[in-house]
């Protein structure tokens, strides 16, 4: 039996923050255009960093209709303020055989959530 290893899936790069409400139950609102260019799914658990300040949170993705939205929401809004760059990542598992092959989607963003690079690490 094969073992598997977790790898780099999905990365967002320098996705700024549009909003925040510390009321929502929680988790991070990614715009659909921003999800489908990384293969991010509703409800997938992903791992936030904040460039700024350093904070790094594990929540799921809400699939936000409007363009170029990133939404902090629960307690992430406490983890960054309006226009504070994130990086945003998922996991797959794959087997440790297959994972040298393995190439996550990765697109970089500019400051209005725009894509400037897609591809690449």
């Amino acid at each position: 039996m094969e073992a598997y290893i977790e790898v780099l899936k999905s990365k967002l790069y320098r996705a700024s923050v549009t909003s925040g409400s510390l009321e929502y139950e929680g988790s991070i609102g990614i715009s659909r255009e921003l999800c489908e260019a990384v293969g991010l799914v509703q409800y997938e658990k992903v791992l936030c960093a904040n460039i700024n300040n350093g904070e790094r949170w594990e929540t799921y993705v809400i699939v936000e209709d409007e363009p170029g939205q990133i939404i902090l929401n629960g307690a992430a809004a406490r983890k960054g303020v309006v226009g504070d760059p994130l990086i945003i990542m998922s996991f797959a598992e794959v087997e440790i055989s297959k994972a040298g092959e393995f190439k996550p989607q990765v697109v970089h963003l500019d400051k209005c959530n725009r894509i400037v690079r897609n591809g690449g690490k």
